[in-house]
């Protein structure tokens, strides 16, 4: 388990460096939203944030390397937060940070998608101000997803673009970039959260296309794309009451299962849908939540979840990391399900 005594830890995005078969011995890096305890209340941690790092041979036992990536200094797009992303590498064994941020002069109320670069994957630079993604005013492809209009506000307290999961194209050269985000429109709030998509052919240009996924679901955060078994998931998490009526009528049908808060998925036969919500029941979920966040670890034993702990048996949070946990694959269905370690 990954803890530190003194800051608490949540969001979380890994990249392995090594194989098994290499001569070398496999080393897991991890990159983590932490904050002090000393803030006394949890909720005050997402706009107390800094980012941290540790390393592991075996997803267990971890050491940790310290603050790797901050706010940047007033005024700047990203002065205020600097939330979750994911890790790269290039094919010149440069590191890649693709993360969320937002700016003090807004409140923190819009969220944009940065880049920074490394030699060593601890010390980042940000590459020029570090924005390589946003919503423009009078692009019809920024108009398919829902703005945030200061002061007036909206449905919710800020715009969604956060998350950023960055992938090569597994159809040719290039790279993808899956994102949370929401869509215009619908009567129902908890039909508008959205899988977002962008485009790059080197890391540093990124075109922003039409979302992949919408619907179910008031918001799909921490989303995850990857293939296992010759099928493609989108790992996402979310709360209870962000599923929409629907949603939760057909989940109850299938489970017998209420509203719970954890990580569930999607599944295509491509990166790029056509997605379909993952059957019933939720993947890893509970009332209160135990952990939140997932993310596939793809070890040699096969693909296991790991999450960060949410709240503990006596009310408090815990700010954790847990041990990955098996995934168990139906070969014919391809659900998914949590099994026992060996």
């Amino acid at each position: 388990m990954l803890a530190l005594q003194d800051q608490w830890i949540w969001d979380f995005w890994t990249h392995r460096v090594g194989e098994a078969s290499d001569s070398g011995e496999t080393c897991w890096h991890i990159w983590f939203l932490k904050a002090d305890k000393a803030l006394g209340d949890e909720s005050l941690r997402h706009w107390n944030v800094t980012q941290g790092h540790a390393v592991s041979t075996d997803l267990v036992n971890w050491t940790h390397l310290g603050t790797s990536f901050t706010p940047a200094a007033s005024p700047a797009w990203d002065d205020k937060t600097v939330w979750t992303g994911s890790v790269v590498r290039d094919d010149a064994g440069g590191w890649h940070q693709f993360y969320t941020g937002t700016c003090a002069a807004e409140n923190g109320r819009r969220q944009r998608i940065g880049h920074a670069t490394s030699v060593d994957g601890h010390h980042w630079q940000r590459v020029g101000d570090g924005l390589v993604l946003d919503l423009v005013d009078g692009d019809p492809v920024s108009a398919l997803y829902e703005e945030y209009v200061l002061p007036d506000g909206g449905p919710w307290d800020g715009r969604a673009m956060r998350d950023p999961w960055v992938m090569r194209d597994p159809d040719g050269e290039g790279w993808l970039m899956v994102f949370t985000a929401r869509v215009p429109g619908g009567e129902e709030l908890n039909t508008r959260g959205a899988i977002g998509l962008a485009r790059s052919p080197d890391l540093q240009t990124w075109t922003l296309c039409p979302p992949v996924f919408a619907g179910d679901f008031g918001q799909l955060e921490v989303p995850q794309v990857l293939q296992i078994g010759g099928r493609w998931y989108c790992f996402f998490c979310n709360a209870g009451e962000h599923w929409s009526q629907d949603y939760a009528a057909r989940h109850l049908a299938a489970s017998g299962q209420s509203p719970v808060w954890g990580t569930h998925y999607l599944m295509a036969e491509h990166p790029l849908g056509p997605w379909r919500v993952g059957p019933a029941p939720f993947l890893d979920g509970d009332l209160p939540c135990r952990r939140y966040a997932g993310r596939i670890v793809e070890t040699d034993q096969g693909p296991a979840l790991m999450a960060f702990h949410y709240w503990q048996t006596d009310g408090t949070f815990a700010g954790t990391v847990c041990d990955p946990m098996p995934l168990g694959v139906d070969p014919d269905t391809g659900a998914l399900s949590l099994r026992p370690s060996p």
